[in-house]
């Protein structure tokens, strides 16, 4: 949840100062680092896991409007304040309200993968993880490949979360269960790009290319799982591979800074940045609750 939120707000920042030093150096001056709606909708998220201690797609909703509502500022791309007005106008469900989006279609941008931290913490050892994921997905994102998105970045979380850093990293079963975890072609074949790039090398802008950088999920959160297996072992290596490319920065580096603070633990996030991070205590008192209610799951 705080690799999540740290991503959040430094990828922000990284859109302004996209290369390394400079970015460095502006994290070190701000007294804060703010987040955006992505750390927002992932709060949010979580408040509503604990209090129906699993996913409620109508309180779900609830409470992502409230939230909203309390703070429009946070950046907010159309999707979400579109399915709000249109659940405040006319009284239906946000998942109804969330197909009506793209000509019937339902999004499938990375907005419910950016968010998803909860269910992975909550859901790390149920058979329930897929589903779940979809459900939370599905109140604003009812298109296949965007509920299909979010299932796989939270089943990242989900192992990661599960194994010790001090027994080595297992990369290529790590892969290889994503790959089998995908239901959608696209989603799929995003997994198998990701180990291919990995065996060939490949350099860092070369696999943020093929993989993509959009706000499309099957276009950005497959390079956020790249960020993290190729650089498992560092916090920041992983944030940067993930930010410093081009794309929708914020993002990427709160679904990468997901994965390896699943990982590592939040130890190995610069004390520095952590210290820095707006609303710090509410993020890791959630965490601690998804982690308290995962064991009865």
């Amino acid at each position: 949840m705080v690799g999540s939120a740290v991503g959040d707000a430094i990828g922000e920042i990284a859109f302004s100062y996209p290369k390394k030093e400079k970015l460095l150096k502006v994290i070190a001056r701000v007294k804060e680092l703010i987040y955006t709606d992505d750390t927002a909708m992932t709060i949010g998220l979580a408040e509503s896991l604990i209090e129906r201690k699993g996913v409620d797609q109508e309180h779900l909703g609830e409470t992502f409007h409230k939230n909203f509502l309390r703070e429009p500022w946070r950046g907010y791309a159309s999707g979400p304040p579109s399915i709000f007005s249109l659940v405040r106008r006319t009284g239906i469900s946000y998942v109804i309200a969330a197909k009506t989006l793209f000509g019937g279609e339902g999004s499938l941008g990375n907005g419910a993968a950016m968010r998803i931290a909860p269910v992975g913490l909550l859901f790390y050892r149920s058979a329930l993880l897929y589903d779940q994921a979809c459900a939370s997905a599905e109140v604003t994102h009812a298109h296949p490949i965007g509920k299909d998105g979010a299932a796989i970045q939270a089943y990242g979380i989900a192992q990661a979360v599960s194994l010790d850093p001090q027994e080595g990293f297992p990369r290529e079963r790590f892969i290889k269960n994503l790959i089998s975890f995908a239901r959608t072609s696209q989603i799929r074949e995003k997994m198998e790009e990701i180990q291919n790039l990995l065996n060939e090398e490949s350099p860092e802008r070369r696999a943020s290319e093929r993989l993509g950088r959009s706000v499309a999920v099957h276009e950005s959160m497959p390079f956020a799982i790249y960020s993290f297996l190729r650089y498992p072992e560092s916090f920041e290596a992983c944030l940067f591979c993930s930010i410093l490319n081009g794309g929708d920065r914020d993002t990427l580096g709160a679904m990468a800074g997901a994965l390896s603070g699943a990982y590592l633990g939040v130890e190995a996030i610069p004390q520095e940045w952590r210290e820095k991070l707006e609303n710090l205590e509410r993020i890791e008192q959630l965490a601690i609750s998804l982690y308290e209610l995962s064991q009865n799951q």
